[in-house]
C-alpha cells in the first residue's frame, strides 16, 4: 500500500487515531450522507468495537481510518499526522478470509512481506525469519502442522486463523477488523475471540473491530463506540473494564450481560430514531 502522511514522523499524541467533524458523502448527481459529524478517538495499544444498526456507516469508518476512502467535511489522523493517502502501517482482516486457493497456508501467510517487498530478490533475503514468524502465529492459533495445507482443506475457522495471523505478519501499528468471526458458527466464534485476544495481548497493535455481535464486543474491547442510524453518527462511547486476559465464562457473569442488554437498547433506541 501507498505511504501516508500518518507514517512520517508525526507529534506523539494521546488520540492515536483520531476522527474530528468527519461527514462523509455517496455520490455525485444523488448524493447519500452517509456519516455525518463523527468524532472518535482511539488511544495507541486500545482495542477498540464499534456497533450499531446494518447500514450506519461501521465499516465506512474503517475505509476512512485506513484511508483508503477520504472524508468530505473533517479530518483523519493518525500520530498526530493528516492521513490523505492509504496507510502503510494497517492490517486488515474481513468476514471472508479471502486466502489465495493455490497458495498453502503459510504461504498465504507470508503473502503480505512478498508485497511490500517488491522484489523476489528482497523477500528472499529475509525469506528465513519470515517464514518463521509465520511458523510461530500459525503456532500460537491452533494450526501448527497445518502450514502445508491449502485453503480448501481447512474448515472455516482454521482458514479465518490464517487470515488473522496474515493480517498482523508485517507488524501492523492498526489493525482493522471487519467482522471477521460474523460467518462462523457460535463455538468456533468463541474460540476466535480467545485466540484475537491473545494475539492482541502479545503483539500490542491498535485494534479497530466492526461487528453486530454485542458479546463480541464487550468481550474483546476496551472502549465500545455505539452509531445511531443513518446518517451514521457516535451516539456513545462505553468503557469496559473487565480485567484481561478474559475467559469466556466471563459471558455468563451477570454484570456482562447487563452491559450486553445495556448496549442493546442503546442500539434499539437507535432504529426508533428519525433518520
Amino acid at each position: 500500500m501507498g505511504q501516508t502522511a500518518a507514517s512520517a514522523v508525526g507529534m506523539q499524541t494521546d488520540r492515536f487515531i483520531d476522527l474530528e467533524d468527519v461527514s462523509l458523502i455517496y455520490g455525485e448527481q444523488e448524493q447519500t450522507l452517509a456519516l455525518d459529524k463523527v468524532d472518535m478517538s482511539v488511544k495507541r495499544g486500545n482495542f477498540v468495537a464499534i456497533v450499531g444498526p446494518s447500514g450506519c456507516g461501521k465499516s465506512t469508518l474503517l475505509k476512512l481510518v485506513s484511508g483508503l476512502v477520504p472524508p468530505t467535511t473533517g479530518s483523519v489522523s493518525i500520530n498526530g499526522s493528516r492521513v490523505t493517502r492509504p496507510v502503510q502501517s494497517v492490517g486488515m482482516a474481513f468476514q471472508n478470509p479471502l486466502l489465495m486457493p493455490w497458495r498453502t497456508t503459510l504461504k498465504n501467510i507470508v503473502l503480505p512481506l512478498e508485497i511490500v517487498a517488491r522484489t523476489p530478490m528482497r523477500y528472499r533475503k529475509h525469506e528465513t525469519e519470515h517464514i518463521a514468524k509465520a511458523r510461530q502465529l500459525l503456532a500460537s492459533v491452533g494450526l501448527k502442522g497445518f502450514e502445508d495445507k491449502f485453503p480448501w482443506q481447512l474448515s472455516g475457522g482454521m482458514q479465518q486463523r490464517a487470515s488473522l495471523c496474515r493480517s498482523i505478519i508485517h507488524n501492523p501499528e492498526i489493525l482493522l477488523l471487519d467482522e471477521p468471526f460474523g460467518a462462523l458458527d457460535s463455538f468456533t466464534r468463541e474460540e476466535l475471540w480467545q485466540a484475537m485476544q491473545d494475539l492482541w495481548i502479545r503483539e500490542r497493535f491498535t485494534a479497530v473491530l466492526v461487528t453486530h455481535d454485542l458479546r463480541e464486543a464487550v468481550f474483546l474491547a476496551d472502549i465500545i463506540y455505539i452509531m445511531g442510524g443513518r446518517p451514521g453518527n457516535i451516539i456513545k462511547r462505553y468503557e469496559v473494564d473487565f480485567p484481561r486476559p478474559r475467559s469466556i465464562d466471563l459471558m455468563v457473569n451477570s454484570q456482562f450481560l447487563e452491559i450486553v442488554q445495556e448496549l442493546r437498547g442503546f442500539i434499539a433506541d437507535a432504529r426508533k430514531s428519525p433518520s
